[in-house]
């Protein structure tokens, strides 16, 4: 094995996170036929086949399998050691990786757009994923940070909450609970729910919203992305928890309405996370240090509260997410959970 090298190491990991070559090739701004390439040369060097390949479809032997958990170690102490001396020099260059849930898609590449144009030294990689496919990358230590709603109680982790992170119940302008105001949770009881998939932090927040109003409603439609759930209960086909940063836009278009359910919207936080143990790279604390100082403020420009009378949506006649809350807050009474 002394013919292999850092190159092909990293380039076998992407390949075995993705399953596919063409993935692993996007990802490292390569072409397919280079990374074939160098993973056959590192499968001779090593005497084993690593993936099985039929036709477009591949997935890891038992030696790949087995081979992995040493190729991210060796990267994770590589990654390490960079961000210490990088930390020694000062440097505002290197490599920042960072993660990301789906549902910060519509502000956490912004951020990071504007964190560039501050540091054009430094070069950034973006990994997109639900909530459970992030805590497997901080487990594996393959990010310097992500960012989530729900901090992981299963690691060792510093957690910052830096924006707040309402979540609210959308439907269709058309569904017959649009026009109602102050709609009890036990009349959700029998609709059709667009859900995410399983390891959504948005589906976590839902179900713990139905075991507290002790609800088993009905999930029609399972699937794996904000964008397909929009467009499902835009469609009609169901009502669906959402985050409200993922469909301002779609509810400024009228295609969608908040519903004025009791104890809604769920208020959770923004968090930026790393590991306890990871030293970051000056580039990676530099970006957490903006966010916590920035983000907040950034998500509020970017994400305005709505402005028609007494928070009400001009559109349909109903109430922006913490709408109530914020009228109940100025009468004196007390906030609801």
């Amino acid at each position: 094995m002394r013919a292999v090298t850092l190159h092909q190491l990293r380039l076998f990991a992407a390949v075995a996170r993705h399953l596919s070559f063409a993935a692993a090739a996007r990802e490292l701004h390569l072409t397919q036929p280079a990374v074939s390439m160098q993973v056959r040369e590192l499968e001779q060097s090593i005497g084993l086949p690593l993936f099985d390949r039929a036709g477009r479809r591949v997935s890891l032997t038992t030696p790949g399998e087995y081979f992995l958990v040493h190729a991210r170690r060796m990267l994770a102490v590589l990654k390490d050691a960079e961000d210490t001396m990088a930390k020694m020099r000062g440097a505002k260059t290197g490599t920042l990786i960072v993660g990301m849930v789906t549902t910060a898609a519509d502000f956490l590449p912004r951020m990071l757009a504007g964190f560039l144009r501050e540091h054009p030294g430094v070069d950034v990689r973006l990994v997109i994923g639900n909530r459970r496919s992030l805590v497997e990358l901080l487990h594996r230590n393959e990010v310097d940070l992500a960012v989530m709603g729900r901090p992981p109680r299963e690691l060792d982790t510093r957690a910052e909450p830096f924006a707040a992170h309402p979540i609210a119940l959308f439907a269709s302008p058309a569904h017959p609970l649009a026009r109602q105001a102050h709609i009890p949770p036990a009349a959700l009881a029998n609709e059709r729910f667009i859900v995410r998939e399983d390891g959504s932090g948005t589906r976590a927040a839902m179900e713990v919203f139905f075991r507290e109003h002790q609800l088993r409603p009905h999930y029609a439609m399972e699937v794996a992305s904000n964008e397909a759930v929009r467009h499902a209960v835009s469609a009609g086909l169901g009502i669906a928890f959402l985050s409200a940063h993922t469909v301002r836009q779609a509810c400024a278009l009228g295609e969608l309405v908040t519903l004025d359910v009791e104890d809604l919207p769920i208020m959770r936080a923004w968090h930026v996370v790393q590991l306890q143990a990871r030293t970051l790279s000056p580039a990676a604390e530099a970006f957490r240090y903006e966010m916590i100082e920035l983000g907040e403020r950034f998500l509020g420009e970017l994400f305005p509260p709505i402005t028609a009378r007494d928070g009400r949506d001009a559109r349909d006649g109903h109430d922006a997410p913490g709408a109530r809350t914020r009228r109940a807050q100025r009468r004196g009474a007390p906030r609801r959970r």
